[in-house]
């Protein structure tokens, strides 16, 4: 294409009128603005109580903002969009929504692992924790949960970037890199054989994790004092990585062999799950799940919410 800054790419858009727009509109809203509330209040309370600042749930906070940083790559435009007569997006646009998507989506898997091996470590090993877990060891497994992903986005992105392009239409309500490649005009090999190493790396930690939870049941089986630490830090971990690996398995066999055959609404679903439900469930169930959690979260709204109300009736 000649003239590529000004080239602009269109996105599917949803078969209905006005009217229900506008409730899926208003919908998309109060979704987003809950998904921000439940990360958010996470995010502050672990920030603020010293008494939280151990990996746990540092990593926990860290899911957290890639939760919002994952879902500021989508809701915006989408909303956007519901109200706008044209759903169009920009070149450089498109590619940096699917830059953010992407590396949001993938960060979740590095950051379960990162936590699974925490868990590990702390279940397995407890005499060894401390030792293994310093501050060095935490800053590190950060930079590999969000650098990997950076990284293998990156890549991604400059071997679609330097495709040419034959056609503008993308066959989803945001930008991914599929559907981006299967506009391109000429060979697409390099980037088939990097998705199916990428594919092969990404499953390989969900592996990892599987096998740690393994060893770590084997391991909660044998004390009372392992059960009840791997029933109250473990299970929000195994939950959330059943809801991300369900949204993503829906995501690309929809994307790689998806029909038309499919009514649309379902293929909507199947291409925004993980945009809706592990930003929603990740929170929540660590929030009522972890104790620690639970109980400074619940004494913040007390002392925030319910003890002013208290004072204004009292005067």
């Amino acid at each position: 294409m000649d003239n590529i800054s000004h080239f602009t790419f269109f996105l599917s858009e949803l078969k209905e009128s006005m009217s229900v727009k506008h409730t899926y509109f208003a919908l998309s809203l109060v979704v987003y603005l809950i998904i921000i509330l439940l990360n958010v209040t996470l995010i502050v309370t672990i920030l603020l109580e010293k008494a939280l600042h151990e990996p746990m749930y540092i990593f926990l906070c860290n899911l957290c903002i890639n939760g919002l940083f994952g879902t500021a790559g989508f809701y915006p435009k989408f909303m956007y969009d519901l109200i706008s007569d044209t759903h169009v997006i920009s070149y450089n646009g498109c590619f940096l929504q699917f830059f953010v998507i992407y590396t949001s989506a993938v960060c979740d898997i590095t950051t379960l692992t990162v936590m699974a091996y925490d868990r590990y470590v702390a279940i397995c090993r407890p005499l060894d924790y401390h030792s293994v877990m310093t501050n060095k060891t935490v800053v590190k497994l950060l930079l590999f949960s969000w650098l990997l992903p950076a990284c293998s986005g990156a890549v991604a992105l400059l071997l679609t970037k330097r495709l040419s392009l034959c056609g503008s239409h993308i066959d989803k309500l945001y930008c991914d890199n599929l559907s981006m490649v299967r506009l391109s005009c000429e060979s697409t090999i390099a980037n088939n054989i990097y998705g199916y190493f990428v594919i092969i790396v990404y499953v390989s930690l969900v592996i990892f994790i599987i096998c740690s939870y393994s060893r770590l049941i084997t391991a909660s089986i044998k004390s009372t004092e392992s059960k009840t630490k791997f029933m109250h830090t473990c299970v929000p971990h195994l939950l959330s990585l059943i809801s991300l690996i369900t949204a993503l398995i829906f995501d690309s066999m929809y994307a790689r062999y998806g029909s038309r055959d499919f009514p649309q609404s379902l293929r909507n679903f199947f291409a925004l799950e993980f945009l809706i439900i592990p930003p929603l469930f990740n929170p929540l169930i660590y929030g009522l799940k972890l104790t620690e959690v639970r109980k400074r979260v619940l004494r913040a709204v007390k002392v925030k919410v319910i003890d002013p109300l208290y004072n204004v009736k009292k005067m």
